[in-house]
């Protein structure tokens, strides 16, 4: 992890980051065990400014770039995935409306003056009948105008950090103009409710409840983006904090393995089993996977800080989180096979690592997804030298 480390800066936010390892991690077995929202958690990374780190400067915020997002991130993971995935969409959201720039000069004023105070926003944008909104789906949640209103119902499913959001930038589409708009609700609006629907056996504790908005009512203002390009078509990196979480989940699994691979010496053998070559190769397959891993995700997030490089990256940014997800899978089943039978009993953070690293498969962009991008890049390339 030194190697990645480039500046003070990232220096000091590890540092403070490190200071919440004990207790994030000692709270994790209860968050997963009870499916709790982790809120002290993320009230203590509110308190630390945590939350603004990915707001611009000129905002009022710390100005990290996605480099930097993504060594924390993966940091955080590492003490407990549920808190950094959920505080991991509310520093991505943040760092995306203000790379971007779609909004109103007041509009950006309003949500960087929220988010300095310690607000926290995130995107509603997935629905049960469409999936995830990468796919192109047209939301069935509806936005109508009415005078100088708008009037929005529909259910949102994955809102994640729900819990505690302070806004919902929520998808709906909107009739006469044929287009999908994302509109910015305050959690305390009449029709909006949180129904607790959050109930799997990965990530347990990321709230990603239910958003249900009966006749919302909001004010013609609250339309603050419109989604005029195809889905998929403009490059996202404040995404990369997703494979940053499944990396940061198989690091702890493979300190785990070699923890227990130090101190464990069955009577059959003279010292611990680290000294086994099968115990060995296990544990040298777990961090060459860990490297590759890690040069990928990290090389893409540099280039993609790289304004003068970004555009050349059609496929890496899927890639990216292909690659460190599936690696990150490999790391824990690995680490699991090492540690043995004693890694499946309830008490053994293995089981909890192995049921959290899972869940990366089912988030954006999917594996089919970014394999066919990958396929239809490289057969257009290679019609494109022939046409030359």
């Amino acid at each position: 992890m030194n190697l990645f480390i480039r500046n003070e800066t990232q220096k000091e936010w590890l540092r403070r980051l490190n200071e919440k390892q004990t207790v994030f991690k000692n709270k994790a077995d209860r968050i997963d065990e009870l499916a709790i929202f982790p809120t002290e958690n993320v009230l203590e990374l509110i308190d630390m400014g945590y939350t603004r780190s990915t707001l611009s400067k000129t905002y009022g915020g710390e100005g990290l770039k996605i480099y930097d997002m993504v060594l924390l991130q993966e940091t955080l993971a590492s003490f407990d995935a549920s808190t950094a995935l959920s505080i991991g969409w509310h520093l991505s959201v943040v760092g995306e409306i203000f790379e971007k720039k779609h909004w109103t000069t007041s509009d950006l004023d309003f949500i960087a003056e929220e988010v300095v105070k310690g607000a926290l926003i995130n995107r509603a944008a997935s629905e049960a009948q469409t999936g995830s909104p990468t796919r192109g789906g047209r939301p069935e949640t509806k936005a109508v105008k009415k005078g100088e209103h708008w009037i929005i119902s529909g259910r949102k499913i994955f809102t994640t950090l729900s819990p505690v959001l302070t806004y919902f930038l929520v998808s709906a589409w909107i009739e006469e103009q044929q287009t999908i708009g994302y509109f910015l609700l305050h959690k305390d609006l009449e029709g909006l409710q949180i129904e607790e629907t959050w109930d799997t056996i990965s990530l347990r504790g990321t709230g990603s409840h239910d958003l249900v908005l009966e006749q919302v009512v909001v004010n013609h203002n609250k339309l603050v983006e419109l989604n005029n390009l195809p889905s998929g078509k403009e490059l996202n990196g404040w995404l990369l904090h997703i494979p940053a979480c499944y990396l940061g989940i198989a690091q702890a699994a493979r300190d785990y393995a070699l923890q227990f691979a130090n101190q464990y010496s069955p009577n059959s053998i003279s010292g611990p089993i680290s000294q086994l070559s099968n115990v060995q190769h296990l544990i040298g397959e777990m961090d060459l996977e860990l490297m590759k891993a890690r040069h990928f995700l990290y090389s893409v997030a540099e280039a993609y800080d790289d304004v003068t490089r970004r555009d050349y990256l059609s496929t890496e940014l899927g890639a990216a989180k292909h690659a460190v997800t599936n690696s990150a899978i490999t790391i824990v089943d690995k680490a699991m096979r090492l540690v043995g039978i004693k890694s499946l009993h309830r008490n053994n953070p293995l089981q909890r690592y192995y049921r959290d690293v899972r869940a990366g498969l089912h988030n954006p962009p999917m594996d089919n997804v970014t394999l066919q991008k990958i396929a239809l890049a490289a057969i257009e390339q290679e019609k494109a030298k022939v046409a030359t």
